[in-house]
Formats: structure tokens, sequence, C-alpha cells
């Protein structure tokens, strides 16, 4: 049951797509206090939700703010990241889960103020609430996804694995990438280009001397069964002569200061300004931009820097520049250097200048601020309608940025991870809360986009990311090179993708019944074990579809765990291409997993497609069954 309470929202997020009237007199969960909606735990309360966030599968005893944000060090004391999903489900005396429906800044204080009580702080007091209830969390999940809509369903060869790495800067380190893949036997479907392949980092633009010919390039990789897929930035580079900003700058698209004035901010191209996606018009003519690269043969696309990311803005570098010229000759103390320093380090992702620019909806004129949780959703939705208006087939697409609603238009990478054992967890653990949220396609950078990159984590990051719908390795610009190819031994690497390509038949039929039925297909074990105490406490293994359990390695030099199953369930072992398999009981059982050994555990036989080099060589219909 869905029950919604109107407290005057002040947009239309486009969240939601069920109509449902407004709850008169029925009691909230919550009690209201000071603007806060504020709920008593018991000792056993757990909170799930919040899309992507740090921490772990139970949200209780930290506090989170909800506002997309440039965030590249996921560390646990972070209180933001990438994404806005503001859906909580609590588990306790009273089992319920909550939709706040609003575009600005709102804190979930799940016991860190105070450890037995939730309080959930709206910046503004204008919103939708929903309260969802069901006889299980898994209907209650359910019920909220059958109210925001159908997930995003990529085409197969989106199932396929990817590389990627910011520094590919020319047609031949991509062909040099292709060719290493593919001497080493070693599956591969897609090559992420970063903004290296651009024309001064302005979007549509393909740089001339790095990629002369990009149509006959990327058919040139489509016929050796590989796609290329761009990086598509959020601003627009100013600059005269640059056809979509002239257009854009024409036609008013761009968001505005105060005065009608556009807003202009620094990004990778230098001074830029930033396409206002809540304006319909804007938004589609941002959308259409896109065929300048689908007539190039251009099948996918990546979102990226659509919170948005911000390195300066214009007003607030002239003050910065104008602070610290007002320092020359004078001898600074500790305090002063400090401040100095961090005038311009403040620069980035400043709340002052969210503040500063204002959208023009249907809905009438917002500040950004006020409204920016929708930014990422919105470039998301504009780029999908438009890719299926151009093209004939769907199209991969996945942002960085977004919010409730964006989940129909596309999938989310978690963003700029490092090379951490921890972040093979935190990756892990994300999953479920993006799959409450509706967002089905979903994965990380694996091998951790920033730092350097090991063998073994590596291996044990792969080993869980074979689950993942989105399998895509990519790194930063000056790390080490951490492609499968990259440590030499191409074997282990060679056999863990070539799983992945065996295990689509199954990993893509449970994504599509996942979205069929408004269903999860990463769970928590209590989501499918609620009365197993047991199964409740555990955080670092996950159902995986209805029939796989995976429980990964992610300590470094581990090569056992142990591993509690819910019911009987037969493990399942690959390594070097062998299977084997053996019946365990329900309970504890200290599993050995060798460095390249694959091993998860079934409740029911699976299919198993024979090998193949990428998804336009897969049989999804001769396969074989184990478990």
């Amino acid at each position: 049951m869905i029950k919604r309470y109107d407290f005057s929202p002040f947009i239309h997020t486009g969240a939601v797509v069920k109509e449902l009237p407004a709850t008169e007199g029925t009691p909230l969960p919550f009690a209201l206090f000071e603007q806060s909606f504020t709920l008593k735990m018991d000792k056993e309360t757990r909170v799930f939700g919040l899309g992507e966030t740090v921490r772990g599968i139970n949200k209780r005893g930290w506090i989170y703010e909800s506002f997309c944000t440039d965030e590249p060090f996921h560390t646990e004391d972070k209180r933001s990241v990438y994404g806005a999903h503001n859906f909580i489900l609590v588990d306790g005396k009273e089992r319920f889960g909550a939709f706040f429906d609003l575009p600005g800044r709102i804190t979930f204080d799940l016991g860190y103020t105070d450890s037995d009580k939730i309080v959930i702080t709206p910046e503004r007091f204008a919103l939708d609430l929903y309260i969802i209830t069901g006889d299980s969390l898994k209907e209650i999940v359910g019920e909220f996804r059958s109210l925001i809509g159908k997930s995003y369903i990529p085409p197969l060869w989106a199932f396929g694995f990817g590389q990627s790495r910011w520094g590919y800067a020319c047609q031949n380190d991509i062909e040099s990438c292709a060719d290493s893949y593919q001497q080493a036997g070693i599956p591969i479907d897609m090559i992420y280009l970063d903004i290296d392949y651009m024309d001064s980092f302005k979007d549509f633009s393909v740089h001339p001397e790095r990629f002369p010919d990009l149509k006959g390039f990327a058919l040139k990789m489509k016929d050796r069964g590989i796609r290329l897929i761009p990086i598509i930035d959020a601003a627009v580079k100013k600059e005269k002569g640059y056809a979509v900003y002239d257009e854009g700058l024409e036609k008013g698209y761009f968001c505005k200061d105060e005065n009608g004035n556009d807003y202009v901010v620094g990004v990778w191209p230098g001074k830029s300004v930033l396409p206002d996606f809540l304006n319909s018009e804007a938004s589609r003519w941002f959308g259409m931009q896109y065929k300048a690269l689908t007539d190039l043969g251009i099948e996918g696309f990546w979102n990226d820097m659509n919170e948005p990311a911000l390195f300066y803005s214009e007003k607030g570098l002239d003050h910065a520049i104008h602070s610290v010229q007002e320092m020359d000759g004078s001898r600074l103390d500790a305090l002063s250097f400090f401040g100095a320093r961090d005038t311009f380090a403040r620069l980035q992702n400043a709340p002052d200048d969210y503040k500063s620019f204002y959208h023009n909806t249907p809905e009438g004129r917002f500040r950004h601020y006020d409204v920016h949780n929708l930014y990422g959703c919105k470039m998301t939705q504009s780029a999908y309608e438009a890719l299926c208006e151009l093209r004939d087939e769907p199209p991969l697409l996945f942002s960085r940025a977004s919010y409730i609603g964006a989940h129909r238009y596309g999938g989310v990478w978690t963003g700029d991870n490092h090379a951490w054992w921890s972040h093979i967890l935190q990756s892990l653990q994300q999953m479920p809360g993006l799959n409450m949220c509706g967002f089905l396609y979903s994965g990380s950078d694996i091998g951790g986009f920033n730092g350097n990159c090991t063998r073994d984590l590596l291996i044990r990051w792969m080993s869980f990311a074979v689950f993942t719908p989105l399998m895509r390795d990519h790194s930063a610009f000056g790390t080490r090179s951490q492609e499968a190819f990259a440590f030499g031994d191409t074997e282990v690497f060679r056999h863990i993708i070539g799983l992945r390509y065996r295990l689509i038949p199954y990993l893509y039929s449970e994504f599509l019944k996942a979205v069929e039925n408004d269903a999860m297909f990463f769970r928590p074990l209590v989501f499918d074990y609620e009365d197993d105490e047991t199964a409740a406490r555990i955080e670092d293994q996950l159902m995986v579809g209805e029939s796989v359990m995976i429980a990964p390695i992610y300590r470094q030099n581990a090569d056992a765990r142990n591993v509690y199953l819910p019911e009987k369930m037969t493990q399942i072992r690959m390594h070097g291409g062998g299977i084997s398999t053996v019946e365990l009981c329900k309970g504890w059982h200290y599993v050995s997993v060798p460095l390249g050994d694959v091993v998860f555990f079934a409740k029911s036989p699976i299919p198993l497609a024979k090998p193949a080099r990428n998804t336009s060589e897969l049989d999804m219909e001769d396969v074989e069954y184990i478990g």
C-alpha cells in the first residue's frame, strides 16, 4: 500500500509515474518536530536504502546528506556522493518504506546524533512524502518500484566486458588496447573514450588529429566485435564559433545568473556554461546534439560531471584572485597562509555558486541550489529520449549523477573510487541500495579509478564484478595500467572474464525478470530469509537473481573466508575454465578461494553458455545447466 502526504511541493521532479491522491487524516509513522520527521527506533531496527552511499547495507548509525556531490574520496566519513536517492526502508517494530521527493538538500540522521532516533530534515519543507507498506521487505520495494516506473534496459551487448582509461589519447592507443585483449584471448565488447577524444574538451567534438576518421574507426572496431563508448560532460565550452555554444547562446538554453546573464563556470574546457536541463526545450536541444556522434556509428555513451561538478565559477575565481592579490607583500602567519591556500580549494563545487544560478522551467524560475539533485537526472533523460529517437535500437547509457527517476533512462556507475581493497566491499554494499531505487544497470570502476591497482586486487575485484550488470575496468590518467593484460600473466583474467560471458544467459534473464517484476537484481540475504537472524546480520554476501548467492574475497592476501548458507546450496567453483560442484548444507562453511578461483553458490541449476569472444558470438540458447 502507498500513501502520499503533500507538504506543498514546489516543483514536479518526475520521479513518480503513478498518480496518487494526497492522504487526508492518515497518521504518519514519523512525528513532526521543528520541521523534521522523527522516528524512535528499537534496538533491532535496521534501515536500508539511500541508493548510492558509503558504509554498510544497514545504514543505521551514520548521517547522510542527499545532495549530488563530485566527491572523489569515498571514505567512511563522507555524507554525500554522486547520487541523491531519498528512499529508506525501516525494518523494526514498524516496517515501511519512505520516499521523500525533494530535489534539494535533505539530511538523513539515522541514529548518528541520537543512536535510537531517525531524524530526517529537508532544508526546504516543500516535498511529497510517500509511505509504502507491505508484508515483506521485497514487497515494500516492489510497491515503491511500481510507483517510480520500470527500470532502464540496456542492449544485450552492454552485459559484455568493457575497458576504459583516462589517457587513451588517440586511435592508436585504442587499437593497441584491442589488439592486446584479442591476442590474449580475453573477451571484450567495449572500449570507452574518456575526454581525450574531444577537441579542446568540447562536447560532441572529435579531435581531428587524434581521431581523424572516427566513423571509419568505429566501424572497423565494430567489425572486430568492439563498440566505442564516448564520454559526454555536462558543461559546454564558452567559445564563439563552437556551434553548440553559439546555438545554445542564441536560444537562451544555458543557466542564468540573477540578472539573466549566462552563468560562467570553469570545468575541463576552461570557461563554460551549463545547459538548462530543467527547461524542456533546452533539454531536447542538448539531447539531439548526440546525433553528431551517433552519425559516426556510436551506440552508447556515459554522462559525467553532471552533479554538476564545478572547478570554479567566474565570479568566485575573480574574488579569490583579488583576495590573494591583497596579501601581496605581507608576511603570512600559519593561519593566514592556510587561509590563502584554502581560498582556491573552496572554489570547487562551492555552495555559493550553486545558489547563484537559475533554471527557467515550465513551473517557473528556480534557484539551482533548490533543485540541484535533478540536474544529472535530467541530463540522462535528455540523452535517452533523444537517442531513442535518433536510433532504432536502445542505447547503452549510464551516468555519474542521478536522482530517483533517472533509473528509467539509464544506469549508473559509482564514480571515482580508489584502488583500495575496501572499495570491493563498498561496491558490493552499494548495489542493493541502488537496486531498491530502480538502478539495476550498475557497477563500479573495476580495480579502482584513482590510485595504483595490483594484480591480486584486480583479480579479486573482477571475480566480484562478473556478477554486476555493468562490468568495466576504468582508471585515471597518471595511474598504473590495470588492463587485464597489463600484469603479464593473462590466463587468469581470460578465464574470469570468460566466465562472465558464460554467465550472461543467467544474468541477463534475471535482470529482465527484475525489471518486469519491479524486483531487485542484488539483494541482502535478509530480503530472502527474513526469519533467519544470522542472514539478517550478514553484509558481505548477496543474492544475485533468484538462484545465485555470492560471497567475494575483499581482503588482501586472503585465500579463504567464512560463508553462511541460509539453506542447502551447491557450491560452484570455476578455476582455469574447469568447473566443480559440491552440495553444502545450511550453516557456516570455511571456503577456500585461491587467487583466480571464482566461487559462488546456487539454490537451483543455472544456465551456462559456451565460451565466446564477445556477445555477438554468444549463443544464448545452447546452454548447459550446472548446480
